[in-house]
């Protein structure tokens, strides 16, 4: 069934667990993270990105999940992830996206809670995301440098605005790491103090499974995955076209995608599981 992505969050929030988010760009994808998500008999969360909706719509996007989800025994929901204009949240809205995240977070600190309220206003039932600080690296059409968010400013933020979630900045970055990271988790204490609403981590891909558990236990309620899947799928079509080179069947190779794609959700599952 296809729900609202806050109601998800909020039993999150008070069970001290967190729901995974995987970014989709086809239906292979889609039925990959829905199919794992119900072998796992755990709730998930379906997004496209800016960039994604140039390649198909909020409608084309929407009416397949809203497929996939009718016929799925565990909760799903479908979120559009960093809009990045309140033109696109509203579209996605009315394509029957059942949450939306406006980012602003390359605005300034005004500017932001400025266009995130207008969003909030405007989306009446529809739970809305934003970031405030800027998770570092590129994803997409998104492209920053890290400033991590300050709790003060986080609860200010959250007041003002209304939003029904906060993505927030602690030393992820987007894409695949160079390096180790390290995150601040004293940050992350601090803005869980003083923020009331459920709090998203934003470039999970490549974080050690211990990392994001904790991330958890101190307050993050919805881990994102997105580059990760994007590796799945692609490595999956690969080894199909490498090992069957005379394939011409899209079916084929969209299936080798597909289980590639459902393997690394089954493992980010299991990772996000606090146990």
């Amino acid at each position: 069934m296809l729900i609202a992505a806050d109601r998800l969050l909020k039993t999150a929030l008070a069970n001290g667990t967190a729901v995974g988010a995987f970014n989709i760009e086809n239906m292979e994808m889609a039925q990959a993270v829905i199919d794992a998500a119900n072998e796992a008999n755990t709730p998930v969360i379906l997004q496209t990105t800016s960039s994604t909706l140039k390649y198909a719509s909020p409608k084309v996007f929407a009416g397949m999940v809203a497929a996939l989800a009718q016929a799925s025994a565990v909760p799903v929901a479908m979120h559009l992830d960093h809009g990045n204009s309140y033109d696109l949240t509203m579209e996605c809205i009315q394509a029957g996206y059942t949450s939306v995240m406006f980012d602003g977070s390359l605005l300034s600190f005004e500017e932001n809670i400025r266009m995130t309220k207008k969003v909030v206003d405007a989306a009446g039932d529809i739970p809305v995301e934003a970031e405030l600080g800027s998770v570092g690296g590129k994803e997409d059409d998104h492209e920053a440098e890290n400033a991590y968010t300050d709790p003060e400013e986080a609860a200010e933020f959250v007041a003002r605005t209304g939003v029904g979630s906060l993505a927030i900045a602690i030393g992820t970055a987007h894409g695949i790491y160079s390096g180790t990271p390290k995150l601040d988790i004293e940050r992350l204490k601090a803005i869980h103090k003083r923020v009331a609403v459920p709090l998203v981590l934003h470039g999970a891909s490549g974080l050690s499974d211990e990392t994001v558990r904790t991330c958890i236990k101190e307050g993050i309620c919805k881990v994102n995955i997105a580059t990760e899947l994007r590796i799945a799928y692609s490595d999956g079509v690969k080894a199909c076209l490498r090992d069957n080179p005379d394939a011409y069947d899209p079916k084929s190779y969209g299936k080798a995608g597909y289980l590639s794609v459902k393997k690394t959700v089954h493992e980010k599952l299991g990772m996000i599981t606090i146990k």
